[in-house]
C-alpha cells in the first residue's frame, strides 16, 4: 500500500541535494502511446531502457509513477541483459485517459494490454510482469487473466491481500496527514525522504517529479491547508508556499487524489492471494517484511508454488529505497529460470571472487 511509517534516517553535518534529476538519467527514451478508438484515444506516458533479452514491465505503486524504477532500472540493467518498459497507470504521472476516475482492476489490467500491443504488436518479446502494491495486484490481475500471452514471469514486490486490506482503514488517515502543496519541487522531494515516504535520496530526486505538478492558484490568504498530525517537524510550513500579496502563485500539488479511488480499494487488493498461486508461472514475491505473509501464501510457500525473498526492513517503496537489493532478487529469478543471461561484467565479477 502507500507508506505510512515516518522513520528516517536524518543526514547530518552535510547539506544535501534535493533538487530533482532528469528520467533521462535512468532511461533510454520516453514516449507517450496512444491506445483506442482514433476519436477517443488515451494516451499512456511510457519510459523504456535495453534493446536485448526479457522485456520487464513495471507497474507502480498507489500515487507514486513510472519513475519509482528508475533506479532500479539501472540496477537490474546492470545483471541482466533485458528491456525495461515503465509506465504510468491511468490517473497517474503524465498518463492521460478519458475516464481518468475508472481505477478496476479489469480497466487497469486491460490498459496494460492495450499499451503492450500498441507498442509490439501481436508478438512481444517474453514478458516479465513485476509490480509493486497496486501494480503488483494489477500484475497478478493481468497475468490470470492471461491478457499478455507471452507472459512467462510474475514478480509481486510487497502485495499481500491480508495485510493489504486490513491496512486499507489506514490510508485516509495518511493522505489527510501529508501537505496538500509544497512551495517547489526541492521542497517536496525533502519532504518525501524527511518524511520516509522514500527513504533513498537518489530515488526521491528522480520520482517525486512524477508524483506532484506544477499549478497556478489564486490566493486570497496564505496557504494553510497542511494537516499536522504526530508533531512531525516535516509537516510544518516551511514546505508551502506563504506569499500573502499575490493574486496567484505557483505550488506544486499532487497529481492525482487517490482518496477518490477508494471505493475501489478493497476490489484491488480481494482474492489476489489466489489468483497469484493459481497463475501458471514462475513467480517471485518480494516482501518488505515477513509479518506481511498471510495465510493462503504461506501455506503456498511451503508448498514450493513461489519463490519468496524477504528483504531487511526498508518500508513500503521496496524498490526505490533499496533498489539494488531488488534487483539482486530479481536478476536471480529471471537467471534461475533462464529467462534471462547474465551481463559479462557480472559473470566476470562472479568467476573472479569465486
Amino acid at each position: 500500500m502507500w507508506e505510512e511509517s515516518f522513520d528516517t534516517e536524518h543526514e547530518v553535518g552535510c547539506k544535501l541535494d534535493y533538487s530533482p534529476v532528469s528520467w533521462r538519467e535512468y532511461f533510454d527514451q520516453m514516449e507517450d502511446v496512444s491506445v483506442g478508438p482514433a476519436d477517443s484515444r488515451d494516451v499512456f506516458r511510457i519510459y523504456k531502457a535495453g534493446n536485448d533479452g526479457p522485456l520487464l514491465v513495471l507497474l507502480h505503486g498507489g500515487g507514486h509513477s513510472a519513475l519509482s524504477w528508475a533506479v532500479f532500472t539501472t540496477a537490474i540493467a546492470s545483471r541482466v541483459t533485458c528491456r525495461v518498459l515503465a509506465m504510468d497507470l491511468r490517473g497517474h504521472g503524465d498518463t492521460l485517459v478519458r475516464q481518468s476516475d475508472d481505477f478496476s482492476t479489469q480497466t487497469m489490467s486491460s490498459d496494460i494490454a492495450n499499451v503492450i500491443g500498441a507498442c509490439y504488436g501481436e508478438t512481444p518479446p517474453p514478458i516479465v510482469l513485476i509490480g509493486h502494491g497496486v501494480g503488483g495486484a494489477i500484475a497478478v490481475h493481468t497475468a490470470s487473466n492471461m491478457l499478455l500471452p507471452t507472459t512467462v514471469g510474475l514478480v509481486a514486490i510487497d502485495v499481500v491481500e491480508g495485510s493489504a486490506t486490513e491496512a486499507l482503514h489506514s490510508i485516509q488517515n495518511f493522505l489527510k496527514g501529508r501537505p496538500k502543496s509544497f512551495k517547489s519541487m526541492d521542497h517536496a522531494i525533502e519532504w518525501s525522504v524527511k518524511s520516509g515516504q522514500i527513504r533513498n535520496l537518489e530515488a526521491a530526486r528522480v520520482s517525486m517529479v512524477g508524483q506532484i505538478k506544477r499549478c497556478e492558484v489564486e490566493v486570497a490568504s496564505p496557504v494553510t491547508d497542511v494537516v499536522v498530525e504526530s508533531n512531525e517537524e516535516f509537516y510544518d510550513q516551511k514546505y508551502v508556499n506563504d506569499k500573502e500579496n499575490a493574486a496567484s502563485e505557483s505550488v506544486y500539488m499532487w497529481r492525482i487524489d487517490l482518496s477518490k479511488s477508494e471505493k475501489y480499494w478493497d476490489g484491488w487488493f480481494r482474492g489476489t492471494s489466489n489468483l497469484f498461486l493459481a497463475c501458471n508461472l514462475p513467480k517471485l514475491l518480494l516482501l518488505a517484511g515477513i509479518d506481511r505473509l498471510d495465510r493462503d501464501l504461506t501455506i503456498g510457500q511451503m508448498q514450493g508454488k513461489f519463490m519468496m525473498q524477504v528483504l531487511p526492513p526498508c518500508g513500503h517503496a521496496v524498490q526505490e529505497n533499496k533498489p539494488d537489493k531488488v534487483a539482486e532478487a530479481v536478476a536471480s529469478f529471471l537467471l534461475r529460470h533462464k529467462f534471462a543471461e547474465a551481463r559479462r561484467e557480472t559473470r566476470s565479477a562472479n568467476s573472479f571472487t569465486r
